[in-house]
């Protein structure tokens, strides 16, 4: 695969009928974030939803091309991190729209990474029974991954995302110029979830970073532009074919239900969620070789990737009851029993339940 320039703008399309939209991939985009509205059609009130480091660093940049294409911008600030994505900022955020006299045609972009993503996606779901909205990803994350698709929602103290809605953007824009601020412990995060698409559906996509994975860390444009159109389009194949993850878009919970539950666990707070995947997928192939659906070969390969990336691999201290118990308030559980993505091959994967008795063998005797 030969890498993208990041110079070029790559349009990834999300094909819901007439939900459908675009994802637009291109550096310098966070200065057009106002003409690309218009373009939709839209004008009048928009609310920029973004949280307290990113209102100082992007915000001016955006309610400035937001002003000079006619549009009257609200600010609306939520704290940074995963303890924001809780019901009450999402009342903070009704409440502003309310005050701000919002109507069902005026507009609600999320500008930051999968925390407002999720949260202000699920206020523009929810506010007066549904708004357009608009994704601005500003973390790696974000960008591959939460920003598409659709799904919104905030955690429970039991579980994570429990409480949700799908509510699909009008439209993705990705500047990767916002890479340029993300800490390093977010950026390598966020590689978790570009491995995730190599391993659930494109072994040539695990093999390049492989052979790049060096350049990754260092940040090289072309390589950096290569990940994020990548993962849009597997992402959005996936998401075109089973938009209410019925079936098919269930391959991408992998790593997350170990994942979630280390995040629950921690009171989302001692891993960030690409720390947390990178983990589970660690945990979740080990398991898939323990019950005979992949080889040993694939568990090396993965955890080598893992460890290049700089991302943890080990279970952190928990016992076996608080970890299934944790698992057993995931969202994906069915009839009382959690279901695990398992690794069959590199790009392959399978969707099973998980038996506490063999989960149990295999925590206790894991490598």
């Amino acid at each position: 695969m030969s890498p993208i320039a990041q110079t070029e703008e790559n349009r990834v399309q999300v094909p819901l009928a007439e939900r459908s939209y675009e994802i637009r991939i291109r550096r310098g985009l966070l200065r057009e974030v106002g003409r690309c509205l218009s373009d939709l059609g839209f004008s009048g009130k928009v609310a920029v939803v973004t949280d307290r480091s990113l209102a100082k660093l992007y915000e001016p940049i955006v309610t400035k091309s937001l002003k000079t294409s006619g549009f009257e911008p609200h600010t609306i600030v939520v704290r940074a991190g995963e303890r924001a994505k809780t019901l009450r900022w999402v009342s903070v955020i009704l409440d502003e729209l309310a005050r701000a006299r919002f109507e069902r045609g005026s507009v609600l972009l999320a500008l930051g990474g999968g925390v407002i993503g999720d949260l202000a996606g699920f206020a523009a779901a929810v506010f007066v029974r549904g708004i357009p909205f608009i994704q601005i990803p500003t973390t790696l994350v974000a960008q591959v991954d939460s920003s598409v698709g659709g799904k919104t929602g905030v955690n429970h103290p039991v579980g994570k995302n429990l409480i949700g809605a799908f509510h699909q953007p009008c439209l993705v824009l990705i500047d990767p110029e916002t890479l340029n601020t993300l800490p390093r412990r977010e950026w390598k995060a966020g590689l978790a979830e570009v491995i995730k698409y190599g391993m659930i559906a494109d072994a040539e996509l695990f093999a390049y970073l492989e052979r790049q994975m060096g350049a990754l860390l260092k940040m090289e444009e072309g390589p950096v532009a290569h990940i994020i159109a990548r993962s849009c389009q597997i992402k959005a194949s996936v998401v075109a074919e089973d938009e209410r993850e019925s079936d098919r878009r269930r391959i991408l919970n992998y790593g997350h239900t170990v994942g979630h539950a280390l995040e629950a666990l921690g009171k989302y707070r001692s891993l960030i969620h690409g720390e947390a995947v990178a983990i589970g997928m660690v945990q979740e192939a080990d398991l898939s070789c323990h019950v005979g659906f992949c080889s040993k070969e694939v568990v090396a390969r993965q955890g080598e990737l893992v460890r290049q990336a700089g991302l943890p691999h080990a279970l952190p201290p928990v016992t076996f009851s608080k970890l299934w118990g944790a698992m057993q308030h995931d969202k994906k559980v069915a009839q009382g029993r959690p279901y695990c993505v398992m690794p069959e091959q590199i790009g392959r994967v399978v969707i099973a339940p998980l038996e506490r008795s063999e989960f149990k063998r295999w925590f206790v005797n894991r490598s």
